[in-house]
């Protein structure tokens, strides 16, 4: 493998998230006193990228929501369910990018786009920076990003919840997305 270099010059053409290295995951409060993780393990995408001006880059990526998973199998089946993904219904969750602008550091942008959950789409803005490239020892070449955004799941129709005995809720409404993303240069 090549020593990773933060170049962005080299990253002009078509690249394909590779799955198998990649990671789309969430973080959401549970009954008010802790966290709870998971992430999806099927998606594919593709990311048109422009080296010379990052922000004329643009992203796809289409996510399986059967392939949710928190480690927790009845969690995994009531999420899964009619009252949060209901993915016999809703089999995917879609992000089409619409914009992109600088961030607040070298290599940090902000990715706008359209994400569609439920059916619902809404605009959503995910802080993104790139971490490096290099060639893999399979002649590949790759790039490395991460991501986060955070969003109110009652906005894309995920509204089941159940009150405390306590007065707080089960479910927070606010859910952290994650994103580590391994693309392969196809073009």
């Amino acid at each position: 493998m090549t020593a990773p270099t933060t170049d962005l010059t080299s990253l002009t053409g078509t690249w394909s998230i590779d799955p198998a290295h990649s990671r789309i995951g969430f973080a959401a409060r549970h009954a008010m006193v802790t966290t709870v993780r998971g992430q999806f393990s099927a998606l594919e995408g593709s990311l048109n990228l422009d080296g010379a001006e990052p922000t004329a880059s643009t992203a796809t990526v289409t996510i399986q929501t059967d392939s949710f998973s928190s480690g927790v199998p009845d969690r995994d089946g009531h999420v899964k369910s009619a009252d949060l993904l209901d993915v016999a219904a809703y089999p995917t969750i879609t992000f089409v990018s619409t914009g992109a602008a600088a961030g607040k550091g070298d290599d940090e942008y902000v990715l706008t786009g359209d994400l569609t959950i439920r059916g619902v789409t809404q605009p959503v803005d995910i802080d993104i920076a790139f971490e490096g490239s290099s060639k893999d020892p399979f002649g590949n070449v790759r790039a490395g990003f991460t991501g986060a955004t955070t969003l109110n799941r009652k906005d894309f129709g995920l509204t089941f919840n159940a009150v405390l005995e306590t007065g707080g809720v089960l479910i927070s409404d606010k859910v952290k997305v994650e994103l580590d993303i391994s693309a392969i240069k196809a073009s």
